[in-house]
């Protein structure tokens, strides 16, 4: 997490700071990234960046939780339309978060993330499903999961099925980028994956 001199900085030296970083990430995964190249375009001194983070792998995991957050809401908001039904809201988020990228920066910045993966990265991306380390969030989603579709009748049970469904959205990434599927092929593979997800937990 930034320190609270970050924090404290003006709004403006804060955005100045975080689209250099931005695109420092997007030009290359986290492990070539440059402190160098990221103070240079934000135009600050090389000692003003360790006041506002620890490293560069402190501003990163930052900018890439920061942009995760608002899957976490969508998924929310999906179990509303689809009635409580987990896999159709898995799904229906999973196609939106492959076709609705804002920009090419930031579809660069998901992609160095997804295709130089790492644990933490993993982890990252599966708590937009899994969010088990956030209680509020987590008790929000359980109390709109439809219990009646599952043969699941314990709120701790649904956590492994929510932690395979994410692990599974995640890889399906990097499938799509390594392979170079298209959004089309990814999501028709990522919809078999979760019908034998369906088949296995639903009532028949």
């Amino acid at each position: 997490m930034p320190k609270l001199t970050f924090f404290n900085l003006p709004e403006n030296k804060r955005k100045v700071l975080i689209d250099a970083a931005e695109n420092e990430f997007a030009r290359v995964p986290l492990y070539e990234a440059s402190i160098a190249n990221i103070v240079k375009s934000a135009g600050i001194p090389r000692g003003s960046f360790y006041q506002y983070f620890e490293n560069k792998d402190d501003l990163y995991f930052y900018l890439l939780d920061e942009k995760l957050k608002e899957g976490k809401e969508h998924f929310l908001t999906m179990l509303k339309v689809h009635n409580g039904d987990i896999i159709e809201a898995v799904i229906d988020m999973h196609h939106n978060f492959l076709i609705m990228m804002p920009d090419e920066e930031e579809e660069n910045f998901i992609k160095n993330a997804l295709l130089y993966a790492t644990h933490k990265v993993e982890n990252s991306f599966r708590y937009m499903i899994d969010s088990t380390q956030d209680q509020d969030h987590f008790k929000k989603m359980l109390e709109l999961v439809n219990k009646k579709l599952v043969n699941v009748r314990k709120d701790t049970v649904l956590v492994p099925v929510l932690q395979i469904i994410a692990a599974i959205a995640f890889h399906n990434l990097i499938d799509k980028l390594s392979r170079k599927l298209s959004d089309e092929e990814a999501i028709k593979h990522f919809r078999v994956q979760m019908e034998l997800i369906k088949n296995g937990i639903y009532q028949k």
